[in-house]
This record gives C-alpha cells, structure tokens and sequence, in this order.
C-alpha cells in the first residue's frame, strides 16, 4: 500500500468526477478533516479509509461554520 493510500488519500481524476449528490454542485477537497465539502449544501460528505462517503444522510452540516478559503 503506498504512503498516500494509507493516509486516506483521495484519487485526483475521482475527485474530478464527483458531485454532491443532492445539488449536483463540485465539490472541495478538505485533506485535513477528510471531508468533501459542498459549498452549496452546506454539507461534508466524510472519507473513511479513502472512501467518500456520499450519503446525504452520512454527511455533516457545515451550515454554522464559517467558510473555508
């Protein structure tokens, strides 16, 4: 398993691919929190052991936080 798997590392053409699942809007890599965020949510879809995790239901709302930039 290389270094950047095992750190949770997400695939850079996935990350190109993958929308939020409710707005159909792209998404932001958050590397530190391992979280895909959506801006026009206001969610954060978790990644688990390099996963994205993109249930609505699974997802963190971000609606209280101040954006990221």
């Amino acid at each position: 398993m290389t270094e950047a798997k095992a750190a949770g590392a997400i695939d850079p053409k996935l990350l190109e691919i993958l929308v939020c699942p409710l707005t159909k809007s792209p998404l932001r890599y958050d590397r530190e929190a391992q979280e895909l965020i959506s801006d026009q949510a206001k969610l954060a879809y978790p990644i688990r052991d390099g996963i994205p995790i993109m249930l609505v239901d699974e997802a963190r709302s971000i609606d209280a936080e101040p954006a990221k930039r």
